[in-house]
């Protein structure tokens, strides 16, 4: 006859059964973490795969006359400053041409009496002076020196001193009688003018 305790009790676990449920996952708060994660991910992709935020006509227009108005003032404003600067090197060229002109004629202006001591050695006999008066006159004029001796030409007032006068007969006005001294020009302007004697 069996003893009773030998029979296998049916309600127990067996062990590969107790091992099943060891080895089953548990549904706790990492899983519950994970689907949270999860979730949030698809989130973010489905906002990254939204379409951005349209710009209205409106605000394109506005945007484009903004930037126009910029161009147009910074268009202006750079040839204004090309207007300026072309004025200036204009004014610093002239005014290094009226530098040269004036310092051209104040070196003609010492050369005058060189010129006067020539023109007198020569009147007086030495003509080994005329070479070189030649010589220099010629240099001068080929640079803008111009010599004035009028004699039997009309009175200029521009370019003749009259410091004596005599009564003739002209019928266009007074002439150069005589020149007491030659004048000399530079480049357009009377260094000196020609001492004379006019008539009529």
């Amino acid at each position: 006859m069996s003893n009773p305790s030998d029979t296998p009790d049916e309600t127990a676990p067996s062990e590969g059964e107790g091992v099943a449920e060891e080895a089953a996952p548990s549904f706790g708060t990492g899983a519950e973490g994970t689907v949270a994660d999860d979730v949030a991910d698809a989130g973010a992709e489905a906002d990254a795969e939204a379409p951005a935020e349209s710009i209205s006509v409106e605000d394109l227009v506005v945007d484009l006359e903004r930037v126009s108005n910029e161009r147009d003032e910074y268009l202006d404003s750079t040839r204004r400053v090309q207007a300026e600067f072309e004025n200036y090197r204009k004014a610093v060229a002239k005014r290094e041409a009226d530098a040269i002109a004036r310092a051209n004629n104040g070196l003609v202006a010492e050369l005058l009496p060189v010129l006067d001591a020539c023109d007198s050695a020569i009147a007086n006999g030495a003509s080994d002076v005329e070479p070189v008066r030649t010589s220099l006159i010629d240099a001068l004029i080929k640079q803008g020196l111009e010599r004035f001796d009028p004699d039997g030409e009309p009175f200029n007032p521009e370019q003749h001193e009259a410091v004596m006068h005599e009564e003739g007969e002209a019928e266009d006005g007074p002439v150069v009688a005589e020149v007491l001294r030659v004048g000399y020009g530079w480049k357009g302007n009377v260094v000196r003018p020609a001492m004379v004697r006019t008539r009529g």
